[in-house]
């Protein structure tokens, strides 16, 4: 297993998915749920989300099977997917909708704001050009930032300030939206 690991991959893979589940972009969300509701359980959100990343990582290929898609077909769909959630976090817009959650338990944040449709898409996408094992080393150091980030939200908003993670977030947006157009580019050649 250890001659499959590649600091190269685990790093970008990881550099993708937090991108996409924009743990640090959340902090505003987060802060307003814990107000709403009081205690944020992050451990079990945390736990929870990497449980259906790594799930999805080796399963979700089979489920594509069985519905009669390929890996690369896929990867396509989620590069429009990984483009859209990136001009939202460029362009400051919503164009994903989801419905106001009413408390912080494991469903608002472990699913869909951490391990959400993005995500899920992200990695059977990258699935197409990175090792199974550094994607799934990728989704746990993910995952201890995630749990890191829920845990210390309050200071880390204090610290940090909305215009700050603003700017990170736009950053990673232009990031994102440089990996979408190469998963696009890539699997459509595949394709045909």
């Amino acid at each position: 297993m250890f001659e499959v690991l590649d600091i190269k991959e685990i790093l970008t893979a990881t550099a993708v998915l937090f991108a996409v589940i924009d743990i640090v972009g959340s902090i505003p969300i987060i802060i307003d749920l814990r107000k709403k509701v009081g205690r944020i359980q992050s451990e079990k959100a945390t736990v929870v989300a990497g449980l259906l990343m790594i799930a999805f990582l080796f399963i979700g290929e089979s489920i594509l099977k069985f519905v009669g898609i390929d890996v690369n077909s896929f990867a396509v769909a989620g590069s429009f997917i990984l483009f859209f959630l990136a001009m939202e976090m460029i362009l400051g817009i919503r164009i994903f909708h989801d419905d106001a959650p009413e408390t912080a338990s494991i469903v608002p944040l472990a699913f869909p704001l951490i391990a959400g449709a993005g995500t899920l898409t992200t990695i059977l996408s990258i699935k197409a050009e990175f090792h199974q094992a550094n994607i799934g080393v990728a989704i746990l150091i993910n995952m201890i930032i995630v749990y890191t980030v829920l845990k210390f939200s309050a200071r880390i908003e204090r610290y940090l300030g909305k215009s700050v993670i603003n700017v990170i977030r736009k950053v990673f947006g232009i990031i994102l939206l440089a990996i979408a157009v190469k998963l696009f580019v890539g699997n459509v050649k595949l394709m045909f």
